[in-house]
C-alpha cells in the first residue's frame, strides 16, 4: 500500500527534477572545477599534458530514482603545434530515465605575451535518451505503451573559449548548439526537449602565504526561459598537495569538498552537498561526488601545482 509520505516524496522529487530541468538540463557536478572538458571543449590541452578524470555523483542518498551520474574526460596536446585533442563521456540516469553522451574535443591555443593563453575549441557527437518504462509502476493494464522502453539518438556539437594564465582562467561555452524535439511514433513529446546552454565561467588563485593559496572559481548557467544558476567555489590549497573547501549553489545547495594530491600524477577529491530549498524536507542524506585525476607529462617535470 502507498502511503502519504511515499506520494509526497514523489510529488516533491518530480516536482523539483521539473524545476532543475528547466534550469539546467546538464548534468550537475559540484567538483566541475577539476574537470571543466564536461562543459567546455576548449579547455583541451590547457594543462599541458595527458590528463584523464573520471567522477562519480549520487545526488540525494535515500530518494528512490534520485539522479545517478559517471563522468569520463580525457585531452592533451598533440605534436600538431598549439592543438590538442579530447574526448568526454557522461552516463546521467533520473527515475527511469537514462541519458549517455559522448563528444570529442579539439582545441587551438593562441599563445600571448607573460604566458598569456587563448583556446578555441569544438566539439561533436551526441547523445542517446532512453526511458525504460519497466521501472514506472502502471496500473491501467492497457496502457500497453509503458510497459516497453524507448530511446532516441541525437546529434550535437558545441564550441567554447577559455583563456587563462598561471592562476587566472575565464571561459565561455555552448556545450549543445543545437535544440531537439522529442519525438515517439512519430508523435512529438517534448519541442524543447534538448535546450541551448550557455556556461559562464572564471577563477583566480590567490597567495595567502609560502605554503597556502586560495582558489576561487564561480560557474554561471544560463537557459532561456529560465533563472540563472550558479556555483560558488573557494577551497584553501595547502603546501601544494591538499585542497578543503565550501561551495554554494544557489538557491539550491551548500557544501564541502576535498582534493588531494597523492602523487604529482594522481589526485583524489570528494565533495558533499546538502539541499537547503524545499528539497530538504526530504528524507535523505545529501549529494556525495568522488573524483580521480591522472596525468602524465613525458615532456618536462610537474614543476609548478595544476590549479586549473
Amino acid at each position: 500500500m502507498i502511503s502519504f509520505k511515499n506520494i509526497l516524496t514523489f510529488i516533491l522529487l518530480i516536482s523539483f527534477s521539473a524545476i532543475e530541468a528547466n534550469a539546467q538540463q546538464d548534468e550537475q557536478s559540484s567538483l566541475y572545477m577539476f574537470n571543466p572538458l564536461q562543459y567546455n571543449p576548449a579547455y583541451a590541452g590547457s594543462r599541458g599534458d595527458l590528463s584523464v578524470t573520471g567522477v562519480v555523483r549520487s545526488q540525494w542518498i535515500g530518494v528512490g530514482g534520485a539522479p545517478k551520474s559517471q563522468f569520463l574526460s580525457m585531452n592533451s596536446p598533440i605534436k600538431l603545434k598549439n592543438m590538442a585533442l579530447g574526448f568526454n563521456l557522461c552516463n546521467d540516469a533520473i527515475g527511469a530515465k537514462n541519458r549517455t553522451s559522448f563528444y570529442g574535443d579539439y582545441a587551438y591555443t593562441l599563445n600571448f605575451e607573460n604566458g598569456r593563453r587563448l583556446n578555441l575549441g569544438v566539439s561533436a557527437g551526441g547523445e542517446q535518451f532512453t526511458v525504460n518504462y519497466n521501472k514506472l509502476l502502471a496500473y491501467d493494464p492497457t496502457e500497453t505503451d509503458y510497459i516497453t522502453s524507448f530511446s532516441q539518438f541525437n546529434f550535437n556539437a558545441g564550441a567554447g573559449l577559455y583563456y587563462y594564465t598561471n592562476k587566472f582562467f575565464a571561459g565561455l561555452s555552448v556545450p549543445r548548439l543545437f535544440q531537439s524535439s522529442l519525438k515517439n511514433n512519430g508523435i512529438i513529446l517534448s519541442e524543447t526537449f534538448t535546450k541551448r546552454h550557455y556556461f559562464l565561467t572564471a577563477g583566480y588563485v590567490f597567495k595567502v602565504n609560502s605554503v597556502i593559496d586560495l582558489k576561487t572559481s564561480i560557474l554561471f548557467k544560463v537557459v532561456q526561459n529560465a533563472p540563472v544558476t550558479a556555483d560558488l567555489n573557494a577551497s584553501f590549497f595547502f603546501y601544494k598537495k591538499f585542497w578543503i573547501g565550501g561551495m554554494y549553489r544557489f538557491n539550491e545547495s551548500v557544501g564541502v569538498n576535498v582534493a588531494y594530491q597523492i602523487k604529482e600524477s594522481l589526485m583524489f577529491g570528494y565533495a558533499f552537498d546538502y539541499a537547503i530549498n524545499d528539497l530538504s524536507r526530504i528524507n535523505n542524506m545529501g549529494s556525495h561526488e568522488i573524483m580521480l585525476n591522472y596525468s602524465l607529462n613525458k615532456k618536462k617535470a610537474f614543476g609548478s601545482p595544476r590549479y586549473f
